[in-house]
């Protein structure tokens, strides 16, 4: 009884622990391809110098102006809302795993309250897109 109890807790941890080795392996790929890359190119890449290969190049335009510029506001405000829906989506990703997936025991809300904290976080957001776009951060003009 022991034995098969061992036997079984043993094949649960293998099996929770086998989707964080998949995961561990995926990452360590992909560091490895990423590092590979930046190596290879830089020991098999040419090594030439020179006042050409050195300037500023900019999608074939050259560079106007200085460096020391202000932005229009619009910029960062988009890129700050742009930021707020990248992380609706980081905590959207999980809550619908979890709301499909009911099995783990330290999920313990009813489905229907799962439902309404997701429409509560994105109503919320929701507000905060309207704000904006009344306050005329869209708007390119």
């Amino acid at each position: 009884m022991v034995n098969v109890l061992t036997t079984t807790l043993a094949s649960t941890h293998v099996a929770f622990y086998s989707g964080w080795a998949l995961l561990g392996i995926l990452f360590l790929i992909g560091l490895a391809f990423g590092i590979g890359n930046v190596v290879l190119s830089h020991t098999l890449g040419p090594a030439r110098k020179g006042l050409v290969k050195d300037s500023t190049y900019e999608s074939g335009v050259d560079p106007l102006g200085s460096t020391k510029e202000r932005f229009n506001v619009r910029f960062y405000l988009v890129a700050m809302i742009f930021l707020v829906f990248d992380v609706e989506v980081l905590f959207i990703i999980p809550w619908l795993y979890v709301f499909n997936n009911q099995r783990h025991p330290w999920v313990v809300l009813p489905l229907g309250a799962l439902f309404v904290s997701i429409l509560v976080f994105t109503l919320i957001l929701l507000v905060a897109y309207v704000y904006a776009w009344g306050k005329g951060v869209f708007q390119w003009d």
